[in-house]
Formats: C-alpha cells, structure tokens, sequence
C-alpha cells in the first residue's frame, strides 16, 4: 500500500463511496442502454433509409423556406421568387409515394404554389413541416441517446478500474491479516541493519580512500551479479580515469578539482581540460555513488530472492569492505535457512504496511465487509457492461 497513515483512516468512506459510485454507474449504464435501444427501435421500426430520408428533405426543405423568405415574399425579387418555388416545388415532386409524412410536404408545397407568396404562407409551410420534423428528432435521439450510453461506459469502465485496484489491496490487506504481528521479528531486522551500517561505513572509506581506477575497476566486477543495483561508470570518465594519472586520485578529489579554474588546475593534473571535460560532465553520477544498492531493503524480501541476494552481496562486498562486514552479509544471506523466515518476513511485512486502524478494521471484520461490498458492486458493473 503507498497511502499513509492520514489517508489511511479513511479507507473505510473511500471504499463506502466508491460502492455507491459503482452502483450508480451501473443503474445509470443500463437505464441508458434501455433508452438507446428504444431510440433505436423507433427509428428500425420506420425503417433507417425512410427517416432518413424524411429527415433530409425535412432539413432542406426548411433551410431553403429560411433563406428565401425574404426576398421571395410580397412584391420583392421577382427572380428569388421564381426560384424559390420551382426549387421547393421540386423537391416536393420528387419525394418517394411511400416517404413517411409525404401528405405534410404536399401541404407545405401547397402553401408555396401561389402567385404570391406572403409571410403567412411561408408560416403555414413550416406549421406542415412540424409533422416531419419529429423523424429528424428521432435521429438526433437515437444519436444522443447512444452518445450518453458510450460516456456511461466509459466511466463504468473507469469505476471498474477504481473498484479492482481497491478490491485488490483489500485482498492484500486480508492476506496480510493473517501474519502473526506479535512475532519476534527483530530475528530479522537486527542484523539486516547491523549489516546495512556496516557496509555503508565500508563503502563511505572505500569512496574516500580508494583511487577512482580502482572503484571503478570494483563498479566493473558488479555487471556480473545483476541483483546488485550499481551502473556501469559512463564511457567519458571511465576512459578519462583509465588513461590519466589523474585516475590515481579518489573521486571526491577528482571531483574538487573539476571545480578549480584551468590555471589552478594546472598544478594538479597533466590535461586540465581533459578532466573538466570527463569529470565535472558527469558529476550527477559520481556523487550519486552509495552504498544504497548494497544494502537490504526493509522489509526484507522472500526467501529466495534473499538467498540470491545474500550470495552477490557476500562475493560483492567481500572485494573492498573488511571480514566483519562481510560476515554480517553471510549473517543476512542464511536467515533464511536460520530462522523462520516465511513466518518473520509476514509478520514484518504486515507491521510496515498496516496502520492500526488497518488492523482495527481488520479484528472487527470492517475489512471483509468492505469486499464483499466492493466485488458486489464490481458483479453490477460487469453485468452492466455486458448487457
């Protein structure tokens, strides 16, 4: 879990809202796939090519009524006139026998074939059109309504992704209620931080102490043990220490010098440029060298993996830090085989991720109720998704 203790005390609302956010979602997905399926329907049951046709000499017919009407009307432009009549009448004529509202467009084009065309008549056209107008609104219906059901699930989708993410840490939370947290697991934790201080020491003096040549000689010798976390020095400055005599020195000097003027500089190193160039380029990565990579974690990890890594630490470590450090690895590297580690890593695992309100929820079976609740509410989602 990465939430912190604050957040924490509010697992339980989250996950109450969330449920209620979940089933909302899901009642809100299926009324509109009910309500796009009947737009749908109204539409099918007319048939497609039929409304749509209706629709589009619906729209053109009242855009060609809106643009004409100005001029065309009273003792205005006589050829406006001429035009706007043979252009409506036509698309009237042309209109299939069986084009639903056909008798609506007849009207409309009888209020249009007059010698003279006045307001009135352009308002009794439109009052006609109104009939067909409701096939037009049926597209836009089925068009809206389909709309409104695609945003629906998509937001079911997202809940969902909400809800199998929190259904998850809950199963975590669940899983890790069973650890024993009265179990001694200083066992573990001791000498895992007797080990992290000690070759955090050995790694600060070998920094110090040793010559750039040869830590960067050590950082080569890790490639071969993957489990052990330390990049390989980049190209510049691993030639520049390769074939410098600068590369004696210890990085922190190395690093100093990058910050000495060129005439300064000169005192100390043979190609003053060269270095500035090598080493302060990459300046980032040299002071970032720690011994980090070589401790282990907290908790720790499983058994395994903990072999493994025990046995690289122990031939890593064992190449610049003393015996006394290097027995504290070996120390790490057997917990597994000395102690019981399964029952002592659980039980540390749970300590560092549950808070006592964590635990609290999880004695009075708050935790298992929220589950429930939650996969309850993911069932109505995925039932409402593939309706």
């Amino acid at each position: 879990m990465t939430a912190d203790a604050g957040s924490r005390g509010d697992d339980g609302e989250r996950t109450a809202a969330l449920v209620d956010r979940a089933r909302t979602v899901a009642e809100r997905v299926e009324r509109l796939a009910s309500e796009a399926e009947r737009a749908r329907e109204a539409v099918a049951d007319v048939g497609e090519d039929r409304v749509a046709a209706a629709a589009d000499a619906h729209d053109r017919a009242v855009t060609m009524l809106d643009r004409y009407e100005e001029r065309a009307t009273g003792t205005g432009d006589f050829e406006a006139y001429l035009e706007f009549q043979g252009r409506f009448l036509g698309l009237v004529e042309e209109l299939d026998d069986d084009l639903p509202g056909r008798e609506s467009f007849e009207e409309a084009g009888e209020a249009m074939d007059r010698r003279r065309l006045r307001k009135r008549d352009f308002d009794r056209a439109r009052e006609a059109l109104a009939e067909v107008e409701r096939f037009r609104n049926m597209l836009d219906r089925r068009t809206e309504a389909a709309e409104r059901r695609r945003t629906a699930r998509h937001e079911a989708r997202e809940t969902r992704e909400t809800a199998e993410e929190r259904i998850a840490a809950l199963e975590r939370t669940l899983e890790l209620g069973d650890a024993d947290l009265d179990a001694p697991v200083d066992r573990l934790g001791e000498p895992v931080g007797a080990y992290n201080e000690a070759v955090r020491e050995a790694f600060d003096e070998f920094y110090r102490e040793a010559s750039a040549r040869d830590l960067f000689a050590w950082l080569e010798t890790t490639e071969s043990y993957p489990l052990v976390d330390l990049r390989r020095p980049p190209r510049g400055v691993r030639e520049y220490v390769a074939n410098h005599a600068a590369g004696e020195q210890p990085v922190a000097d190395l690093l100093e010098y990058a910050d000495y003027s060129v005439s300064k500089l000169a005192h100390y190193v043979d190609d003053p440029g060269a270095l500035r160039a090598k080493v302060a380029t990459h300046r980032t990565y040299l002071e970032r060298l720690s011994a980090e990579p070589l401790t282990v974690g907290w908790p720790p990890p499983d058994a395994e993996r903990l072999r493994w890594l025990g046995e690289e630490l122990v031939a890593v470590v064992g190449r610049f830090a003393d015996e006394a450090t290097v027995a504290r690895a070996r120390t790490v590297r057997d917990l597994p085989r000395e102690t019981d580690y399964g029952r002592l890593r659980r039980a540390a695992v749970a300590r560092a991720e549950l808070d006592e309100t964590e635990r609290e929820r999880l004695r009075d079976g708050r935790t298992a109720d929220d589950l429930a609740a939650l996969r309850e509410a993911r069932a109505a989602l995925d039932t409402a998704l593939t309706d």
